[in-house]
């Protein structure tokens, strides 16, 4: 099998390899934009890999997510496998795909936070090991909407593991009108949306603060989340939210409406959530406004799909008010240096979540519209 990364020309073949196992496609923009990653051009990565065929079709692939991280005044890259897309037609395509992501040099970590119960069986056969060790297949959710929620299952239970075109066949289910209609959003005092991405905003100064404690962090630049909030085919921008002591910010939660596939219902997907140290506090006032607000905003639940000892103690008493679903290793890694290991917690911000994860499809008389949104640095930009 020939395995070469991929180029500008593949797109509409990988859009197809989505269409087959009812992921989401991206639009050339969309495709441009994922290969603009800040952190990847830094690194001069491949945007991922395809098995080519004997025409250099390409038939099979593996995204490559870069990122950078800091850890003192070092900067360190980690990479995340993502939309692993092997056809039965190139059955053992995986093989060579994941070995050549492995392969990858300059990087403390490669690992994927997002494996389903099929394929993590799979990254064992390349070393990688169920991380973290206490929390590597737990997934916490809170219920917001039962009834949504049981038409889901009873959709499921109906339909079994139906192919991708016979769910696309039956059409979207279970949307609602409360998910465009950008209802404002109820929060408790010391919680403010957080709108400002500058560099010379209260955000900037809060990471700036936050990349001075001793830990290893994903970058979460005012830069990089400016990129992340560019992705043109998210049809609904991220919920931001700042909690604030004393005029500083001191945590932050991003938070995305999801759509997993035509037969769920939307879900209120944690991106990311995180805290300084001195204020873990925030990190629970934070899930529980997202919680709080998640119906009104059309959601049936709230999902933190990485978790870590470190997140779950300062959730505190709200942790256990979740359900605990998963029950896989969903979270498998590499970790080259054990210091670094030790000094990682990560969150859904680290893994593929942000750039993967399917959006609600925008109703088509907003789509005809060309509705105009206003971007967190002020600008606008078509949505």
């Amino acid at each position: 099998m020939s395995v070469r990364p991929i180029d500008a020309p593949d797109h509409e073949a990988l859009n197809r390899l989505h269409r087959q196992v009812g992921w989401p496609e991206r639009s050339p923009a969309g495709w441009r934009w994922l290969e603009a990653n800040p952190a990847r051009l830094a690194l001069g990565a491949p945007a991922g890999w395809v098995v080519a065929d004997e025409d250099d079709n390409a038939v099979a692939m593996l995204g490559n997510f870069i990122q950078r991280f800091r850890y003192g005044v070092q900067d360190h890259f980690g990479a995340t496998g993502f939309s692993i897309i092997v056809p039965p037609s190139q059955k053992g395509a995986s093989r060579p795909l994941i070995r050549t992501f492995l392969k990858q040099p300059r990087l403390f970590a490669r690992y994927t936070f997002n494996a389903n119960a099929r394929s993590a069986p799979l990254y064992g056969l390349f070393d990688m090991k169920p991380w973290p060790a206490q929390t590597h297949g737990l997934k916490l959710t809170w219920i917001t909407d039962r009834l949504a929620c049981a038409q889901g299952r009873g959709l499921r239970l109906l339909l079994g593991r139906t192919s991708a075109e016979t769910a696309a066949r039956l059409g979207e289910r279970l949307m609602n009108g409360r998910v465009f209609r950008q209802t404002p959003l109820m929060l408790p005092a010391g919680v403010t949306m957080l709108r400002d991405l500058s560099d010379a905003s209260p955000y900037a100064d809060f990471w700036r603060r936050l990349s001075q404690e001793d830990r290893l962090l994903a970058d979460r630049s005012p830069e990089i989340l400016r990129w992340r909030l560019a992705d043109p085919d998210l049809t609904l921008p991220p919920v931001m939210l700042a909690c604030v002591r004393d005029s500083r910010i001191v945590g932050m939660a991003m938070a995305q409406m999801t759509k997993t596939s035509l037969i769920e219902p939307p879900y209120l997907d944690i991106v990311d959530l995180i805290a300084l140290e001195t204020a873990p506090e925030a990190i629970a006032l934070l899930t529980q406004a997202l919680i709080d607000n998640a119906r009104a905003l059309g959601a049936a639940k709230v999902r933190l799909q990485v978790v870590t000892p470190r997140l779950l103690a300062q959730l505190g008493d709200l942790a256990k008010t979740a359900r605990r679903e998963g029950g896989w290793g969903h979270c498998h890694a590499i970790i080259n240096d054990p210091a670094l290991a030790a000094a990682w917690a990560p969150t859904p911000f680290d893994g593929d979540y942000g750039i993967c994860s399917r959006t609600p499809p925008m109703p088509k008389t907003l789509a005809a519209a060309a509705v105009t949104r206003p971007t967190l640095g002020g600008r606008v930009s078509k949505a």
